[in-house]
């Protein structure tokens, strides 16, 4: 019996092979180079923003455009941890980012109900809708390579694992189009790039889950 039990554990391991184990330095390599194939595709087919060509980058641009590389950059730090579960730990330094990116929609809003209250227009025009459309396209880079990552590892929360590949990915694809995108006032960045990375969220939310459940 002894015997009959060695020959099938030896059976069960026989095709065993060593696995590479998962290193974050490498997935968040893949996400960095999703981010920046992101940019320079968008700057290649849409060209750049004539401050930027000019080499005086406008503020608010550039300020909201490095909120949103901070928020793609620590969301994708998060996914990539995720990968790798552990138990009693707790990987929230994200939120804390996407606090501080969120003070942007926060402030468009108090902008457009000013307006609105004073009976002048707040300015918001409906051609942000091609930031949103480019924002979510170019995005799907970084949720791909995310998403490719995740299936590697074993994410005990798929579900929080989606939302944030789904922020990884629309901020990421944002701070591109922030590239390309020629509005500077407050109430478009606001609105129409924050309302990018909130919808990509929640489509991350709801379909990534299925993508990396086994």
């Amino acid at each position: 019996m002894a015997q009959n039990s060695d020959d099938l554990i030896a059976g069960l391991v026989a095709d065993l092979k060593p696995v590479q184990p998962l290193r974050q330095a490498r997935g968040m390599q893949l996400a960095l180079l999703a981010l920046v194939s992101g940019a320079i595709g968008i700057a290649a087919l849409s060209g750049l923003r004539a401050d930027l060509l000019a080499g005086r980058p406008d503020a608010v641009a550039l300020l909201s455009a490095g909120l949103f590389l901070v928020l793609a950059l620590a969301s994708s730090w998060a996914v990539v941890d995720m990968a790798r579960p552990y138990v009693g730990i707790r990987r929230e330094g994200w939120g804390w980012t996407a606090v501080m990116a969120g003070v942007l929609p926060a402030a468009a809003l108090v902008l457009i109900l000013a307006a609105w209250l004073r009976g002048v227009s707040s300015g918001l025009a409906l051609d942000g809708a091609d930031c949103l459309r480019l924002g979510l396209g170019w995005g799907l880079l970084t949720a791909a390579a995310l998403v490719l990552w995740l299936r590697r590892g074993a994410p005990s929360l798929p579900q929080r694992a989606g939302l944030l590949v789904g922020v990884a990915a629309g901020a990421a694809g944002i701070f591109a189009v922030s590239l390309y995108c020629p509005h500077n006032d407050l109430v478009h960045i606001g609105t129409w790039h924050g309302l990018t990375v909130v919808l990509a969220g929640f489509i991350g939310r709801l379909a990534i889950p299925r993508l990396i459940s086994w």
